[in-house]
Parts: structure tokens; C-alpha cells; sequence
């Protein structure tokens, strides 16, 4: 009921996971849009301060060249002030550049992009307009002017407007670059001017080179080019694979035999030639695909409209492999000491088990520790050592650091716990029952109702096969919790007993029973007479005596054949001396003259009265 709760709840935990990982990511750019925004207002009244200082300073430079000069506390207060402003300008400007050092990590900036290569980014804001917005505009404009016949890249002009320098067309102004501007670009604003004019320049240039109707003529005898240099290829392609296939199919008994050890066939000729076929089939549409896929970027890349299409399909061909090679070369590391670790554990592995063997065979004898101990121990310090193996390489696989992949595991193990808790119980049985020592293969057992020679014994399982040749699985954990007889432990200095039950008649004389039973063992041939057998009066009944025949054998496994030889050879001596093997209850009228027991210890007769009744009438006379 656990496991289906878990089950049932890890979808929730999963996507509870993914919102929780969402909110971070969306809290982090919140709060590095924040952060952006206190760093913009900042600046922006550093500007300010800088423009009311500007305003000021020229206010008192203006009266200092009006003062007279025989005012000499009131020129050098002046003075004083300018200086004071044009050091706080400094410091202003400091303080500016450094905010912005601050923000180049943050702001990414927006590119302005007219013909999807980038010509230029802008980082700041002008007024009203947000960097995005402005960004926009500079792209219309510069749109505009490679649209008008008339323009000429030469005739593009740069020139300075008071505190801003403009770019611009005629009458057109294309962009304007402020001291902000130039602070981002951490140059000078006549440098950011001609380097912006430069590159709107040569983007103009080059998008009326990639649209001409000369570079669509191009474009269009390129593409048909590669696409029948395509169909070549598919061609090429399909007629090597037809040709694969009849050198296959013309030496199909050379080649084609399937796949057999010894006298078991694993795979049939017919079935192995489909394989082929499949494999042939697969890697030909897989080069077609190929061929096209690399193609269609081509193509594409020779025409401007299409051109960002083309990068994107060579990246999603060329991305992952580039991902997958990378990786590979990252894990290397990892991968030989995986190897490493691996190769030690293997060897020392071998040396463990080559001990358990030696053990096993006897060639090797610790006290205490018995020989049928070897191989389970074996695999227990086997399991153990590739636990720990695993342990300790778990850290060098791919991944094992993400979430995803521990989850995995959890949830693996969970599901692995829950499903072999009986399969665990079973095997711990297994274990206890080898150590016990409780039987080996071979021996002859009774477990419960069952009765027959152990075939196999395993972790989670033991066979029996009983005298009718009936092959019994019983699991080994109701093994441990019923009661084992073996009869093959120790047979060679304990023999084991076989009994067997009679009842006679109290008449019959307890000796005469003691030597036919004894005789009648000694016929038996699976008995072993170095062993004297004997007979016990197991008790005294109302009616009769039961004796118990009692004799040693080596033979466990035939206990059937031995108890049936037995019972023929008691009948026949028991016969032969006129003694019969029946325990009758009855009711006899008794005079009390002759006692019920051997004739031996009978007394005399006439020593004891009988008891006569006269059952005749009166004569009369």
C-alpha cells in the first residue's frame, strides 16, 4: 500500500519540483531587472547633478569675467566654487563609469540586427525611450535608407550637436550617441560615432550585395545543383544497397549459416538474412536523410530571407555531436578510473574465488570453517565487493550529481524493496539452511509430507525428488519453519535404523518372536549384519503383543525396496513356523481350566477346578 501512496505522489513531487525550479529562475532575472533599474535611476541622477553643476559653473565663470579686479575676496570665492564644481564634475564622472563597470554583466544590452547580423548594441535608455524601443527605431531607419535608390554609404555623415553627436542622412537622423553611450562602449563619443557609421556602412552594403538579382540567379543554379547532386547520392546509395544484397543472396550458404553451439540452433539462416536486410534497409534511409538534411541548409543559406534557417538546421545537426563529443572527451577522466577500479576489483575477485574453490575441494582446510561454507560465502563476499564497487564508482558516472538521476535511483530501490521482500526472505533462508549444515545434495530427507533425494539446492528454492520420481520445489523460507529428517547423515558410523511393527498372541512365547524376527532380517539383503538387529516389545494391548523388528542398513535411499524385502522375508519365516500373522479381536466362553500363555509356562492340568454348568433337564420317573 506504501509503494502505490509513492507512486501515486511522485508526479505531484515532480511537477511541484519543475514550478519551485521555474519560481527561481523567474525571481532571479526579477531581481537582476531590479537591481538594473536602482543602477539606471542612479546614473540618471548623477546626469542631473552633473547638469545643475554644468549650469552653475557657467553662471559663476560668467560673473568671475564681470568682477572687478580690485574685488579680491569676491574673485577668489568664485574661484573657490569653480573649483569645487569641477572637482565634484570628476567625481560625478567616476562614479558614473563605475556603475556602469558594475551593470556589464547584467545588461546584455539590445542589438540592433536590420539584416539579421548585428551591427552594434544599445545599452541605455534616451529619455523615454527604453533600449528595446530604441534599438527598434535605429533598425527601421537603417532599413529605410538601404530601400531608398538614391543612398549612398559615402554620403552617411557624423556630427556633433551640442553635448550628442548624430549620424545621419540629409535630413534624416539615423542614430545619436550621448555620453552614456560612449561610457558603455568604453570609448570616446566621436570613436563610437565612426565605428557606428562604419558598421551600417558595410551591413547596408552587404544586404543590397546578398539581394541583388545576380545573387538570386546564383542562388537558384546552386540549389539545383546540390539538389541533383542529392538525388545522385540517394541513387548511388540505393543501387549499392541492391547490390550488397545479391552478393549476400548469390553466397547465401557460404555466408548465411546462422548461428548454433553444438546441436542447438540459435538463429536460423532465414532469420539471420532479415536481420541483414533490416540492417541494410536502416543505414540506407539513414544516409538519405543525411544527404537531405545537409543539403536543405545549403540551399537555404543561398538565398538572405532564408539564411537564418540554414544555421539553425546545421546547428541542430551539428550541436548535438559537437554536445556528444565534449562529453565524451570530458568523461574520459572518469572513465579510466571507473576502468581502473574495475580491473582491481576483478583480479581480486578471481583470487577470492580460486580460495572458495580450493576450499571446496579440499585442498585448502581451515578449522572450523567446513567445505560446503565455501561457495555460498564465496557469493556473499562476491554481492558485497559489487556493492561496494558500485559505491565507490557511483560518483565517476554521468549525471550521478543530477536530481533527476538520484531521483531515479530512489525511486528504483523503492520499487525494487517492495517487490522482493518475499524473494529476500527466501534467500536468507537459503543461506541459514547452508550453514546448518541441515542436508546436501543428495542425501535422502523428509521436510514436512515430503520425503525424497535432494537434485538442487539454490538461494531462494530446494528440489526434491521423492521415490516416484516427482521433482518437488519447496522455497526455502518454509523449509526453515518445518522440521527436516535426513537419513543419509552419518550412515557410514551410525547406520540408520530400519523398524518396522508386528503384534502376535500372548500364547506365542516372546522368544520365539525374537529369533524369527532376527532370522528374518538376516535374509534381508540391504540389512547390515555386522550390526546385530533386535526386537523390541514396543507395548502390551488388550488383545495382543506388539513387537518392534529393529535392524541397521547403508542403504538409505532404498528404504522402500529394504521395508518391502523385510516385510516378505517376516511373513515367510513367521509361515514356515506355523505361526500366523493375525491379531484378531474375539470373544471365547472360557472354563477357566486353561490359561491364555505359552504352553511352557502353563501349569498342570488338573491343578485348577473347572467350572461346570449343567444345562440338561430332570429325567423323570
Amino acid at each position: 500500500m506504501r509503494f502505490f501512496k509513492i507512486a501515486f505522489f511522485l508526479p505531484f513531487i515532480f511537477v511541484q519540483t519543475m514550478v519551485y525550479g521555474q519560481q527561481l529562475v523567474d525571481s532571479t532575472i526579477t531581481s537582476d531587472s531590479v537591481l538594473i533599474n536602482q543602477h539606471q535611476k542612479g546614473i540618471r541622477r548623477i546626469i542631473e547633478q552633473q547638469k545643475e553643476d554644468s549650469l552653475k559653473r557657467g553662471v559663476l565663470e560668467t560673473q568671475l569675467l564681470n568682477i572687478q579686479i580690485s574685488d579680491r575676496k569676491e574673485k577668489e570665492k568664485l574661484q573657490s566654487e569653480i573649483r569645487f564644481l569641477r572637482s565634484r564634475d570628476s567625481i560625478l564622472f567616476n562614479r558614473k563609469k563605475q556603475k556602469i563597470d558594475s551593470l556589464r554583466q547584467l545588461n546584455a544590452g539590445v542589438p540592433v540586427a536590420p539584416f539579421q547580423d548585428t551591427l552594434f548594441v544599445i545599452y541605455n535608455q534616451v529619455g523615454s525611450y527604453s533600449k528595446k524601443e530604441r534599438a527598434s527605431a535605429i533598425e527601421s531607419r537603417v532599413k529605410l535608407l538601404a530601400d531608398q535608390p538614391g543612398f549612398q554609404t559615402d554620403s552617411l555623415k557624423a556630427l556633433e550637436n551640442e553635448e550628442e553627436w548624430i549620424i545621419f542622412w540629409q535630413d534624416h537622423m539615423v542614430v545619436s550617441i550621448n555620453d552614456l553611450d560612449a561610457m558603455w562602449a568604453n570609448t570616446t563619443k566621436e570613436e563610437l560615432a565612426q565605428k557606428y557609421s562604419k558598421a551600417i556602412m558595410q551591413g547596408i552594403e552587404k544586404y543590397r550585395k546578398e539581394t541583388s538579382l545576380q545573387r538570386y540567379i546564383t542562388g537558384i543554379l546552386l540549389s539545383c545543383l546540390i539538389i541533383m547532386v542529392v538525388i545522385l547520392i540517394i541513387y548511388v546509395i540505393r543501387r549499392s544497397n541492391r547490390w550488397i544484397k545479391l552478393k549476400i543472396r548469390s553466397s547465401n550458404k557460404k555466408y548465411l549459416t546462422g548461428l548454433r553451439i553444438k546441436e542447438v540452433v540459435l538463429v536460423s539462416p532465414q532469420k539471420q538474412r532479415k536481420f541483414i536486410w533490416f540492417i541494410l534497409d536502416f543505414f540506407q534511409w539513414v544516409l538519405f536523410f543525411t544527404s537531405i538534411y545537409l543539403a536543405l541548409p545549403i540551399i537555404l543559406n543561398q538565398f538572405p530571407g532564408t539564411e537564418g534557417y540554414a544555421n539553425m538546421l546545421f546547428g541542430y545537426f551539428i550541436n548535438p555531436l559537437k554536445n556528444i563529443a565534449s562529453a565524451v572527451l570530458d568523461y574520459l577522466p572518469d572513465l579510466a578510473t571507473i576502468i581502473v577500479i574495475t580491473f582491481v576489483f576483478k583480479y581480486f575477485l578471481r583470487a577470492l574465488k580460486y580460495v572458495a574453490q580450493e576450499i571446496e575441494v579440499g585442498n585448502i582446510q581451515i578449522n572450523g570453517f567446513y567445505k560446503e561454507w565455501a561457495k555460498p560465502t564465496y557469493e556473499i563476499a562476491r554481492a558485497l565487493l559489487m556493492m561496494f564497487l558500485l559505491i565507490v564508482i557511483f560518483p565517476y558516472f554521468p549525471g550521478s550529481d543530477s536530481p533527476i538521476f538520484k531521483g531515479v535511483s530512489v525511486f528504483l530501490g523503492v520499487i525494487v524493496t517492495f517487490s522482493s521482500a518475499g524473494a529476500l526472505g527466501n534467500i536468507v533462508s537459503g543461506l541459514m539452511i547452508t550453514y546448518m549444515r541441515s542436508f546436501a545434495i543428495g542425501d535422502r530427507i523428509k521436510i514436512g509430507e515430503v520425503s525424497g533425494d535432494i537434485v538442487e539446492k539454490s538461494l531462494l528454492a530446494t528440489k526434491v525428488r521423492t521415490v516416484k520420481n516427482e521433482i518437488i520445489s519447496i522455497p526455502n523460507s518454509q523449509i526453515m519453519n518445518s522440521h527436516t529428517i535426513n537419513y543419509s547423515v552419518e550412515n557410514e558410523e551410525f547406520p540408520l535404523i530400519i523398524h518396522t511393527d508386528i503384534t502376535l498372541a500372548y500364547e506365542i512365547a516372546w522368544q520365539r518372536v525374537h529369533e524369527l524376527a532376527i532370522n528374518a532380517c538376516r535374509r534381508t539383503e540391504l540389512l547390515d549384519m555386522t550390526l546385530s538387529p533386535f526386537v523390541l516389545q514396543s507395548s502390551l494391548e488388550d488383545f495382543y503383543v506388539r513387537y518392534q523388528i529393529n535392524a541397521y542398513t547403508k542403504f538409505p535411499h532404498k528404504q522402500s525396496l529394504i521395508y518391502s524385502e523385510l516385510h516378505k522375508n517376516i511373513l515367510e519365516v513367521f509361515h514356515q513356523a506355523g505361526i500366523e500373522l493375525l491379531s484378531p479381536s474375539f470373544t471365547a466362553v472360557r472354563d477357566g481350566s486353561t490359561l491364555d500363555m505359552p504352553e511352557t509356562n502353563r501349569p498342570e492340568k488338573g491343578s485348577i477346578n473347572p467350572i461346570r454348568v449343567d444345562l440338561g433337564k430332570n429325567n423323570e420317573s
